[in-house]
């Protein structure tokens, strides 16, 4: 059954992929905007299985909208969780609606991740043939990955379930062969504010405290711990400094904001002791304002991905990856989590993001082998 069930299901989901991801695409959702996640919302719910009964319930940034789930049921044990997210990081201005450039479908969103969303679709579908092998499947949306400083509130809700599969973009090997994602560094985001004090830059500089001059050494000291080769493997990188605001006039105010990413999340904190507390009579004061865990669930996930390559008639090689993700927020509860199951694209967060085409059936054929070995599992 399991090779026959894979490829048929894989024929169905792209059938209609490009018509549903054109569909998600087409509205503009960046983090925060309530209208534009309850519309695509709207056309999600008209996606979902029949049999699926959707609700909405509580995101976890208390200004978005409300998250997304639907719930099919069936007659056996397991319980599975499809995870994706709905909100992008482009802001309406800059939206693009899906177009197609020879293989490639380009479009706001459509790598990171509505392409993803739009298998993960597919295979809530493909599984209300398969009911009597599971207790309950469940999509979940969220409405800000993107940019979320609190606590997920999901991670409890879920956990316990016997897998979560998480639809972000997909992997290749080296020689072009399949991928999913089992490893992923933990991810912070650093807030450094400067206090100093104001003064004409022309007449009277030496009665100032020059907040920018005091975020720049703080920039370089969280640079300093960068350290990509050591054995934390972390990333220290400062991204975003806003200061000042006129030109004649000494900043007293400014902000750095700088992205780490290491194996442990304790990796962090020597960076923040690294950041001195004042820099020419200007103080500093340095918070981590996001704090998202890793996950490595290579032993876990080896043996599922050696009966879903057996089924599909090719292996699936799990990889480590970068960038933060909603699927580290589950693995701590939920031990087989496998992330990297969207298609195949690039460009993320850039105005050429894209798809590539011809992913869409082998990335559906990956999800559904490794949906079908976790319903095997004894």
């Amino acid at each position: 059954m399991s090779a026959s069930w894979i490829e048929a299901g894989a024929a169905a989901i792209a059938g209609r992929a490009e018509r549903e991801l054109e569909a998600l695409v087409g509205v503009s959702s960046p983090s925060g905007d309530v209208r534009g996640a309850d519309e695509v919302a709207s056309i999600v719910a008209a996606l979902v299985p029949d049999a699926a009964v959707v609700e909405r319930v509580p995101c976890s940034s208390p200004d978005h909208a409300r998250d997304f789930v639907a719930r099919l049921s069936g007659t056996g044990s397991k319980r599975l969780l499809l995870v994706g997210h709905l909100d992008t990081v482009v802001a309406h201005a800059g939206h693009a609606p899906l177009r197609r450039d020879g293989d490639q479908l380009v479009g706001s969103g459509a790598i990171d991740m509505k392409g993803g969303d739009v298998l993960a679709l597919g295979v809530l579908r493909a599984l209300e043939s398969r009911r009597a092998e599971f207790a309950e499947a469940a999509l979940l949306l969220v409405c800000d990955e993107e940019w979320r400083l609190g606590e997920f509130v999901h991670a409890r809700r879920f956990e316990g379930w016997d897998a979560c599969l998480t639809f972000e973009a997909g992997e290749r090997t080296p020689d072009g062969g399949d991928a999913v994602v089992v490893k992923r560094k933990a991810a912070g985001t650093l807030r450094i504010v400067a206090t100093g004090r104001s003064a004409h830059s022309g007449s009277a500089p030496q009665q100032g405290r020059n907040a920018l001059l005091a975020l720049a050494a703080a920039a370089q000291a969280v640079a300093a711990c960068h350290d990509p080769e050591g054995s934390d493997r972390l990333t220290a990188v400062p991204t975003v400094v806003r200061a000042g605001d006129a030109f004649n006039v000494v900043p007293a105010h400014g902000e750095l904001t700088c992205d780490v990413r290491a194996d442990r999340l304790e990796a962090f904190d020597t960076v923040l002791a690294a950041i001195p507390t004042e820099i020419g009579g200007a103080m500093l004061t340095a918070q981590n304002v996001r704090r998202w865990p890793g996950m490595d669930s290579r032993a876990v996930v080896g043996p599922v991905l050696e009966r879903a390559g057996a089924a599909l008639g090719r292996p699936i090689v799990g990889h480590a990856r970068g960038g933060a993700s909603d699927a580290s927020h589950f693995a701590a509860g939920i031990g087989l989590t496998v992330d990297g199951l969207g298609p195949l694209g690039g460009g993320a967060h850039a105005p050429h993001e894209f798809v590539w085409a011809w992913s869409l059936r082998p990335r559906a054929e990956v999800a559904l082998a490794v949906v079908d070995a976790v319903l095997r599992v004894p």
